[in-house]
């Protein structure tokens, strides 16, 4: 089991550059299955998560090679259409892969996928949204279905029940296959969503309206090889911006669109933090570690405050002068990290959607253990404002999307190691 170390409090000083965004790279990585030829992505974290899709791309017979930062993909010798169960449950973003594998094979094999465990997370306005373009589900033996398309995909226009993230990108990656224009309506407008439409239309793709609720996609088969640089993670640059907040300190994120982080900021200046854009792409902040509670704080689709970084501003006002209530409309079970607040000895309790803290003066260091992946960075940034030594289990939770959390804060002045629990670390 591998853990993360915490010598706390530590006040923070430096600047950080972002780097690329999980919740970007993993739909490209899928996407990259509609290409012919090869497909170099840049900016790439090395996450767990990542290594997950490479090896996805290896078992459909796809060549991945990933060098430092740079991934090199050819699908054009791929001769599988399932996923191995185990793969899928690994992660979540398993499910990017059903548009690419109808329209490569016309099949796809509809196998639950893994991920944090928030509650609920339906797959279904993936699967209405592709049988409005020609799918059909079925069911094969052993009580498993699958998605076949063997006629191909065909042009619709389809509205979103909700404006989800992960169907927006399904669908607009199969309406680059499919024949005809395709009017996708209702969609998410979230930086994700553009940055893969962007490296859509780097390989050839016909794509107009993505940042808007309408995007429409003239559909033209294969795409092409291309070489794309994947944009900053404005989750790992809240990070590090709520971190600053709990332990007190003057950071600079650089590399991520300051109007991307702009929800967060207004929350931060309201606790009290002096917050300033220099330029487009990177955000200053300075902070003596005294704050104010927030009261009523929600979560929404981009561009209101996001679900993920609802854990992060909890983690930052565990000090706080006053009552903060964060409320997550996204995910019921967003706040189980809560429970660790608490072993710090934070006042806080998650009741029902909310997250509510009443700010203690000190926090001490503990034992606690990740139970997700921004649940487990929250827990990292209470511990680095805590007296004392804390030890944060379940560290795998938490490489899912950062690549070494522990070498993102060391420069900013904490300490921090990560260790691994096994006999081999003996």
């Amino acid at each position: 089991m591998r853990s993360i170390i915490v010598d706390g409090p530590a006040r923070l000083s430096g600047s950080v550059h972002v780097p690329g965004a999980k919740n970007s790279v993993l739909p490209i990585l899928a996407a990259s299955l509609l290409c012919t030829g090869t497909v170099v992505l840049r900016n790439v974290p090395r996450l767990t998560d990542v290594q997950a899709a490479l090896e996805i791309h290896a078992s459909l017979g796809c060549t991945a090679a990933l060098h430092g930062h740079t991934v090199s993909i050819c699908a054009d010798g791929m001769r599988a259409c399932d996923i191995p169960h185990s793969l899928a449950a690994r992660m979540r973003s398993s499910v990017f892969y059903l548009a690419p594998l109808l329209a490569r094979t016309g099949r796809a094999a509809l196998a639950a996928p893994g991920g944090c465990d928030l509650g609920p997370r339906p797959v279904d306005i993936h699967i209405d949204g592709l049988c409005a373009m020609g799918a059909h589900v079925v069911q094969e033996s052993g009580g498993a279905s699958a998605l076949t398309a063997p006629r191909g995909l065909h042009c619709a226009d389809y509205t979103l029940r909700f404006p989800s993230v992960g169907a927006t990108e399904t669908l607009l990656m199969a309406a680059c296959a499919a024949r005809g224009v395709s009017v996708l309506r209702g969609v998410a407008v979230e930086p994700e969503v553009v940055d893969l439409a962007r490296f859509l239309r780097s390989a050839g793709a016909e794509i107009s309206g993505e940042g808007t609720r309408c995007i429409t996609v003239r559909g033209r088969g294969a795409l092409l090889g291309t070489q794309y640089d994947v944009c900053a993670d404005r989750i790992v640059a809240a990070t590090v911006l709520c971190a600053a907040a709990a332990c007190g300190g003057e950071v600079i994120v650089d590399g991520c669109p300051a109007r991307q982080l702009e929800p967060l900021v207004s929350l931060l200046r309201r606790a009290g933090c002096a917050v300033a854009a220099l330029g487009t792409d990177s955000v200053a902040l300075s902070s003596d570690g005294a704050l104010r509670g927030l009261g009523l704080v929600q979560t929404g689709v981009y561009p209101a405050f996001p679900t993920d970084m609802a854990p992060l501003l909890g983690a930052a006002v565990l000090r706080a002068d006053g009552i903060s209530v964060i409320r997550d409309t996204i995910f019921p079970n967003r706040f189980v990290c809560a429970q660790g607040f608490a072993v710090f000895g934070a006042r806080c309790g998650a009741a029902g959607e909310s997250l509510v803290v009443s700010g203690v003066r000190s926090l001490n260091g503990a034992q606690a253990a990740a139970p997700d992946l921004r649940g487990g960075a929250a827990l990292v940034i209470a511990a680095m404002s805590a007296h004392g030594e804390s030890v944060i289990d379940n560290a795998h939770h938490i490489e899912r999307g950062y690549e070494d959390i522990s070498g993102l804060f060391t420069p900013l002045g904490a300490h921090l190691e990560t260790a691994c629990g096994c006999p081999c670390a003996v």
